[in-house]
């Protein structure tokens, strides 16, 4: 078995899966398991199923929830790489936050019992966690040294969630002497272009252990990120060099939306990739008309309408979502559903088969 050390951060699309629930609050184990072979689709969606992240409700569905959410993205994921005939397997991490140290190490437990290729962890969310650094260079580490195997883990630095919104982002220095131990393989950034500016600016100080690995959580930073300049194909914007990022682009994203379009973001993120600026126009055409659904017929309910989209394809038999996360209902729903077919037409027209997801779920 090779080391933690030597693992390469997975490039590509991590889709944050959303967590499949009834009306009470039961979580769907089957309607699950369906979700994970949708956004992979057979080799051309997700290269990371990413559960119980911020997307999967982790901080309002129960610990014993989460935890099943990570076995259960975890066997599927597996049973997927069986029968996929090319290209690498895709990988699954475990959303291990919690709102306690103690609730957290118990979940990265699970998450190695479970068979998880990553741990994702946002220590700012944890409460009454005075320091962040020591928690991961201390007792996650000696979890990990303990455990029957070592996985790597990711940070994760979203100001939404933090736990004291006075301390919104993990400073560069912390995730430098995090960066130190060999385990600790990138970070996910849930943040405005210049704070994501930070973070590649300091990139080549967290690389002392080998390769660490950027991921952009605001998706449709992308587009700005690797939009290229007037006559040079494959180089990064103007907008990004202004902060000197020195080679050091991201190595993925972290598409939420993805959940419901899972082709369209594997295509989003090979054409910002490759630096084709006219392909990434007719990508960006559709994925902004689905922000624009959500917030039209949504507002902030963004969760609950990747939930209706999901039941709307047959993939999943319930758009229920968690206490305390913002409901849809009619007529909004109604609205969104009329909204998101035309999302859908509209990704027909403007991409080739190969990355148009599908109309029904089909891989029930």
């Amino acid at each position: 078995m090779r080391s933690v050390a030597d693992t390469r951060p997975c490039p590509g699309l991590s889709v944050p899966v959303v967590t499949v629930l009834s009306p009470s609050g039961e979580l769907l184990e089957e309607d699950q398991r369906a979700l994970v072979r949708f956004v992979v689709q057979e080799g051309h969606g997700a290269d990371v199923v990413f559960a119980a992240g911020t997307t999967g409700e982790w901080d309002r569905v129960s610990p014993e929830v989460q935890r099943r959410v990570i076995q259960l993205c975890a066997e599927e994921v597996s049973k997927v790489n069986a029968t996929l005939t090319s290209g690498r397997p895709v990988e699954a991490w475990a959303g291990v936050t919690a709102h306690s140290p103690e609730q957290t190490l118990e979940n990265l437990s699970a998450a190695i019992v479970a068979g998880a290729d990553a741990a994702v962890l946002a220590p700012l969310s944890i409460r009454e966690l005075p320091d962040p650094v020591q928690f991961v260079t201390r007792d996650v580490a000696d979890l990990l040294d303990a455990a029957p195997r070592r996985i790597p883990v990711y940070l994760y630095d979203n100001a939404d969630i933090a736990a004291d919104p006075t301390i919104p982002h993990i400073r560069t220095k912390q995730v430098k002497a995090m960066s130190r131990l060999d385990f600790v393989r990138g970070i996910k950034v849930s943040a405005p272009l210049k704070v994501l500016g930070n973070y590649t600016r300091a990139a080549d100080n967290f690389r002392e252990r080998g390769e660490f690995g950027i991921y952009v959580g605001n998706a449709l930073l992308i587009f700005d990120i690797f939009r290229p300049r007037s006559g040079w194909l494959g180089t990064a914007s103007e907008h990004w060099q202004k902060w000197r990022m020195r080679g050091a682009l991201p190595v993925g994203v972290v598409a939420g939306p993805a959940n419901a379009l899972p082709r369209e973001w594997a295509r989003a993120w090979q054409v910002c990739r490759a630096g084709d600026a006219q392909r990434m126009d007719e990508v960006r055409e559709v994925l902004d008309a689905f922000r624009a659904a959500t917030r039209q017929a949504g507002g902030k309910r963004t969760i609950a309408c990747l939930k209706r989209a999901l039941l709307q394809r047959g993939v999943i038999t319930s758009a229920a979502v968690a206490d305390g996360t913002p409901a849809l209902a009619k007529p909004d729903a109604d609205r969104f559903d009329a909204l998101f077919e035309e999302v859908q037409a509209l990704s027909a027209e403007r991409l080739l088969d190969t990355w148009v997801t599908p109309a029904e779920g089909g891989l029930r």
